[in-house]
């Protein structure tokens, strides 16, 4: 094809960032962050360049859960990032941005995975946090590509800038009337995006309900720190509650609580999370029947249940079609890849939540292997701020999700994004119950890089071809 493109250059940042609140995810609770930037560089047949950029947040707690010190971890996480970089830089494949990160993803990254963990001592990293590693360089390689073409990525998703068809990286379940021939992403996307979607606003397991959890020594910073604060000055509709999972009456008495709340103040939606600690169904099936059965508003107004059960499908192989009869029941840390879609659809699990922390490139696919076999879908926040926050909201915008998209980084540390939400506001903050992605514009994800006031610190590693 005239339009491909090679990598020819990489860079790597890390930019540290504390939460003005802690997040608790699972046992573990996050008070700061570490975002990987990059900036890739691609070259195309006639020797022209462009660069491109990406982000990710590298929350440990989150893609690597573990009872080993947080310190080791993401260091470790850090310097995989280090190796992805040189790796990245001299890689040789060529083609469009899906065909280059699928070669390099399916092609290379479990081979540098297995190495790295083969090199240092302690628990081995998981596919998970590979991915996560990963996505910044695949979500800055769409974005260059974007830009040598000087064309909204998603427009380049299409017969006229793939070598390969969809046939060529998917294969449908065995039991679906399903055909990836001759079809290419474009083709499951969504035709007229949304420029505006109703905003998921998470309700953290340490978030405070009402003024009889107040201390005292919460932030005096402008922003909300009760629920009901929070809808009624960013007008909320929806609100993801984290559960602990291993802890019915509590989690029973959360929902409860929590729907309450949304009650009195005008929120409609509600999703519930359970921290991937479940491991009987029984214990999500006993929650929902009983709230059918004491408070039927509350029930109506759960949407779907989020990812009950453990991150490693093949080895927690549970049988979840009795949850999914209840309610939608949808992957989110499981959902690897198509592949592992593909086993959670036989389980019984009936939605997926895309993040494009797992990859731009693998998102899509999984968007267009999902929705062939009838999948809901829904795209989830890692607590996504500054740049990071632009891909991940378009990806919601192109999905069809099955209510708007998660975002919470507004919560959690507003002011990180503050450059970005200079250029962005409608992107950065909720109003009406919404976010606004009218100010994206230009080529690649349309982030207007150059308007965005942000100095960065030195690279921790670069390298090219």
């Amino acid at each position: 094809m005239d339009t491909d493109i090679t990598v020819v250059g990489a860079k790597l940042y890390f930019i540290p960032v504390r939460t003005r609140v802690p997040l608790k995810f699972g046992p573990e609770t996050l008070t700061s962050v570490v975002c990987e930037r990059v900036c890739m560089t691609v070259a195309g047949k006639d020797g022209q360049t462009a660069t491109g950029w990406g982000e990710t947040p590298l929350s440990v707690q989150w893609v690597w859960p573990s009872a080993s010190g947080y310190n080791e971890r993401c260091e470790a996480l850090k310097d995989f990032c280090k190796v992805l970089c040189r790796q990245w830089a001299k890689f040789d494949g060529t083609g469009c941005a899906i065909e280059v990160g699928s070669d390099f993803i399916d092609g290379k990254l479990g081979n540098l995975l297995d190495d790295f963990n083969a090199r240092r001592s302690g628990e081995a990293m998981g596919r998970l946090a590979g991915l996560v590693c990963c996505s910044a360089f695949d979500i800055a390689l769409h974005d260059a590509f974007g830009q040598l073409l000087q064309k909204d990525i998603y427009s380049t998703y299409t017969r006229r800038f793939m070598n390969r068809d969809l046939a060529a990286f998917i294969a449908p379940a065995d039991d679906a009337d399903v055909c990836f021939e001759g079809k290419h992403p474009a083709d499951f996307l969504d035709p007229r995006p949304a420029e505006t979607m109703p905003a998921w606003h998470l309700v953290g397991g340490k978030d405070l309900l009402d003024e009889s959890e107040l201390t005292g020594d919460e932030p005096d910073d402008g922003y909300p720190v009760l629920l009901a604060d929070w809808i009624r000055r960013d007008g909320l509709t929806c609100l993801k509650v984290k559960l602990r999972g291993n802890d019915a009456a509590w989690d029973y008495d959360r929902l409860v609580k929590v729907g309450t709340i949304a009650i009195d103040n005008g929120a409609l939606w509600l999703t519930s999370d359970f921290n991937c600690t479940v491991t009987d169904p029984a214990y999500v099936n006993d929650i929902l029947d009983r709230l059918l059965a004491e408070h039927p508003r509350i029930w109506r107004m759960i949407l779907y249940v989020e990812q009950p059960f453990p991150y490693d499908l093949e080895a927690h192989a549970i049988d979840v079609h009795s949850v999914s009869a209840r309610k939608p029941l949808f992957m989110d840390e499981s959902a690897h890849d198509w592949k592992m879609i593909r086993l959670g659809r036989s389980l019984g699990w009936t939605g997926v939540a895309l993040k494009t922390c797992k990859t731009q490139t693998g998102a899509i696919l999984s968007l267009c292997w999902a929705k062939a076999h009838g999948m809901a879908l829904m795209v989830q926040d890692l607590t996504n701020p500054m740049l990071a926050q632009i891909p991940h909201v378009r990806l919601a915008a192109h999905a069809g999700t099955i209510m708007g998209v998660e975002t919470n980084s507004m919560q959690f540390y507003p002011a990180a994004s503050a450059p970005e939400e200079a250029i962005h506001p409608g992107l950065y903050q909720r109003r009406h119950g919404r976010l606004d992605l009218s100010s994206i514009k230009g080529p690649g994800f349309g982030y207007r890089l150059s308007e965005i006031k942000r100095q960065l610190p030195e690279p921790a590693a670069a390298f090219a071809q």
